[in-house]
C-alpha cells in the first residue's frame, strides 16, 4: 500500500523515508525565487527569512501531473494507494489528486481530504502508516481517517499580529496597536479553514486560553497528544512540558511547523492538538 501527503503535512523527506510514504511537495516562493521546505532545517532558514521579507511568500498547490506520477507507479505494482491532502479549506491541492486520478484510469486510489493541516495532517498520516504496519485493510484504514478527521482539533498562540497584517487579513494600523499591547491571537484550523477563537494579553494569557479551549472538550485519551512550534523549539518544549505537567499526560510528541502555515502565523507560535470522544463514547458515561 503507498500512502501519499503532501508536504503540509510538515513531515520531513528523511521522515517520510522512515515512514515509507510519499510527499508532494507545495511550492514555497519568495520574491528572489523557490523556497525548499524539506528539513528541519530548512524550517529554520524559512523564518529567518520570513522576518527580513517585507512580503510574505507565495504558497502554490502541486500539479495533478505530480500525483499522476506517484499513481502510475503504483498501477504497476498493481498497488493500492491512500492519499491524505492539506484541508480543501486552505488549498486545492486535494482537486489535484482527484484530477490525477482520473487521468491515470486507475481505481485503487483513495483519495481523502483531511480537513487538517500541520501537526493534525501528520497526525492521520501516522495513524494511516500504523494501521498499515498492522495488516489493516485499506477500508478499515480509510473509514478510521475520515472518523478522525472529525474529531482531531489543533489550536494555536501567535506571537505577533503582523503576519495577518501581511496577509491583509487585519488592517496595519490594528497590527501596531496589537503589538504594543502584546496581544496574542489564538487561532483554530475549524470547518476547513483557519479562524480565530479570540485574543489574549501576553504569552501567558494565550496559554491559559488555549488550556481552557483544551478543557471544553471531553478528550479521547487513547490517542496521542501533539505539540507544534514555529521557529522556537525552546518556546514548544516549555509550552508542552507545562501542559504535561498540568494534566498528567502521558502519550504525547512536539513537532516543528513549516512555511506552508508558518508563512500566515509567523514565528514563536504555539499550538495543541488532540483527539475528542466519539458522540456515543460520550453517551457511555
Amino acid at each position: 500500500m503507498m500512502i501519499i501527503t503532501d508536504s503540509a503535512s510538515d513531515i520531513t523527506k528523511q521522515e517520510a523515508e522512515e515512514m515509507d510514504i510519499r510527499i508532494v511537495w507545495l511550492k514555497t516562493k519568495f520574491s528572489d525565487g523557490d523556497f525548499p521546505l524539506e528539513t528541519e532545517e530548512d524550517f529554520i532558514h524559512f523564518f529567518d527569512k520570513l522576518a527580513e521579507e517585507k512580503e510574505l511568500p507565495v504558497t502554490s498547490q502541486p500539479s495533478p501531473e505530480e500525483f499522476l506520477q506517484l499513481y502510475e507507479e503504483a498501477k504497476e505494482k498493481n498497488e493500492e494507494v491512500l492519499v491524505i491532502t492539506l484541508s480543501s479549506g486552505l488549498s486545492g491541492t486535494v482537486n489535484a489528486a482527484n484530477l490525477a486520478k482520473q487521468m491515470s484510469e486507475y481505481e485503487k486510489i483513495w483519495i481523502i481530504d483531511s480537513e487538517q493541516a500541520i501537526v493534525t495532517q501528520r497526525f492521520l498520516v501516522q495513524k494511516a502508516v500504523d494501521m498499515r504496519a498492522q495488516g489493516k485493510k485499506m477500508e478499515e484504514i480509510v473509514a478510521a481517517i475520515e472518523d478522525l478527521k472529525k474529531r482531531v482539533t489543533v489550536c494555536g498562540m501567535l506571537d505577533t499580529l503582523t503576519y495577518l497584517k501581511k496577509g491583509g487579513r487585519i488592517p496595519a494600523a490594528l497590527a501596531v496597536l496589537g503589538n504594543v499591547l502584546q496581544i496574542k491571537p489564538v487561532i483554530e484550523l475549524k470547518d476547513r479553514e483557519l479562524t480565530m477563537l479570540g485574543k489574549a494579553r501576553g504569552r501567558k494569557g494565550g496559554v491559559k486560553y488555549l488550556w481552557k479551549e483544551y478543557e471544553s472538550y471531553e478528550i479521547d485519551e487513547k490517542e496521542p497528544v501533539y505539540f507544534g512550534y514555529t521557529s522556537d523549539k525552546e518556546i514548544g518544549e516549555k509550552f508542552m512540558e507545562e501542559t504535561v505537567e498540568k494534566y498528567g499526560l502521558t502519550n504525547y510528541h512536539l513537532y516543528p511547523v513549516g512555511g506552508i502555515i508558518g508563512t500566515h502565523v509567523g514565528p514563536a507560535c504555539v499550538a495543541i492538538s488532540f483527539v475528542k470522544k466519539k458522540k456515543d463514547e460520550k453517551e457511555l458515561f
